[in-house]
């Protein structure tokens, strides 16, 4: 059995097999999630897992080098995305690499969700609670 945070097979996986640049998305319950990434649906119920549970076991296990958010995350829900910049601060610190962050209108986010190895899905039903994650190196 895995002992570190993200038990999750199919999730470990996909990050296992991730390289340089690969994306991986973290949804909340309602994006659209195109056919050609792999769907990693966990989501059980409203709110459960919630955004940020998946965010973090996500992060103890994949090395982050830039973050991809929708402009309207921060201003339709200013408290989920504060405390998802914190959490990423916080990330980029142990990483010992800094974290760069974009912001695309989210039309062009869900776009990008195109080409990403994965998309997670949560039961999160925060309005914009999206982030895609870049790949970076350990070395």
């Amino acid at each position: 059995m895995k002992k570190h945070a993200l038990l999750n097979a199919p999730m470990s996986h996909v990050i296992a097999c991730m390289g340089h640049t690969d994306q991986l998305v973290i949804a909340d319950a309602g994006l659209p999630i195109p056919a050609a990434p792999e769907r990693i649906d966990l989501a059980v119920s409203q709110g459960i897992p919630s955004f940020m549970d998946v965010v973090r076991a996500t992060t103890e296990e994949m090395q982050i080098e830039r973050v991809i958010l929708a402009k309207e995350f921060s201003e339709v829900s200013p408290a989920l995305h504060a405390e998802l910049l914190a959490h990423m601060n916080h990330i980029a610190e142990a990483q010992g690499k800094p974290i760069h962050f974009d912001y695309v209108l989210h039309e062009e986010f869900k776009q990008m969700t195109h080409a990403s190895k994965a998309v997670v899905r949560t039961g999160e039903c925060t309005p914009y609670a999206n982030v895609i994650f870049v790949s970076g190196v350990v070395f």
